[in-house]
């Protein structure tokens, strides 16, 4: 190797591997800095340097057509995350949902709305689009009995004012302590044209919940310890506060009856059954939720699409 070849991939090592300026280079090879460059440009045309550029978005296409594929879904929406960490994810989620939903929502489109964090993230992202005669409707009880904030309320709200309609309040418990007073409310006939109106809509937009410790759900209070516990051994995790194991299969029918709002079977019916979800800590709900094929539209990050291949 000549002296000239061998100072040549020396400022490269130091420019590229080492991040030295090219004056430092100059300065530690004893030569000009105009040499310095002619020394880098030398060392790329004769291929001692290969510049390769990663872009992290050109291969998320691939990856959404493939879990498109797999779990049968009409559309995969996989937005990029610059970290696999959940908040980060769901601010980049709910931006990528609000969008879709701003280029999609049309006049007289009847629009079904869940609500917990990952719902109002998606919500305060909303544009407002100057449609006619849309309806928003919440698809599940949004009365708490916590100071827990599930912003309920607020959810349902801003979707009303993005769409320029007024919200259909569903203004009670998600879960009733019996089956008996859950059915007798629901005979009420305001109550049941809401639930009806949940099952009219045409677009249903929803997150999925855990059955971890920390599960929103949980912390509200619904449930007794000793259904907790057989809601952990058993499911996946929940939407619409409906449970459902790995296999997308409901979890326990005594619960699930004392449950408000939309059944499972109804999100299959949907036109556009939308679901926001990421984050390491929801891949097993996310992967039961497509396995029971209760969306046909997933809106996810990388790093979450990437798991749900493996």
């Amino acid at each position: 190797m000549d002296e000239k070849q061998r100072l040549s991939i020396e400022a490269a090592r130091l420019y590229y591997l080492s991040d030295y300026s090219q004056q430092d280079i100059a300065a530690r090879l004893g030569v000009s800095r105009p040499t310095v460059s002619r020394m880098l440009q030398h060392a790329k045309d004769r291929g001692f340097v290969r510049i390769s550029i990663i872009d992290p978005l050109e291969d998320l296409d691939a990856v959404a057509e493939e879990i498109k594929q797999i779990y049968g879904l009409d559309q995969v929406l996989v937005c990029y995350s610059p970290e696999n960490e959940y908040r980060v994810i769901q601010k980049h989620i709910s931006k990528k949902a609000a969008d879709y939903l701003h280029e999609t929502v049309q006049d007289s489109d009847i629009i079904g709305v869940t609500w917990g964090t990952t719902m109002h993230a998606v919500a305060q992202q909303l544009e407002s689009k100057p449609v006619r005669g849309v309806e928003i409707v919440q698809l599940k009880g949004g009365v708490s009995h916590s100071h827990v904030n599930t912003y309920a309320a607020e959810t349902v709200n801003l979707f009303a004012d993005a769409f320029h309609t007024i919200a259909r309040y569903l203004p009670l418990p998600v879960i009733f302590d019996s089956i008996a007073l859950k059915q007798m409310v629901e005979e009420d006939r305001h109550i049941r044209r809401i639930i009806e109106l949940g099952k009219q809509a045409n677009i249903a937009v929803f997150t999925v919940g855990t059955v971890k410790e920390d599960a929103l759900l949980f912390r509200l209070g619904y449930f007794s310890a000793e259904e907790q516990t057989h809601l952990q051994q058993t499911g996946a995790g929940d939407i619409c506060s409906r449970f459902f194991d790995k296999n997308g299969q409901i979890c326990s029918e005594e619960i699930n009856n004392r449950t408000v709002g939309i059944d499972l079977a109804d999100l299959k019916k949907k036109e556009k059954s939308v679901l926001v979800a990421g984050g390491q800590r929801k891949i097993d709900a996310i992967r039961a939720a497509l396995v029971g094929r209760y969306a046909n539209i997933l809106v996810t990050d990388q790093f979450t699409a990437q798991a749900l291949l493996t």
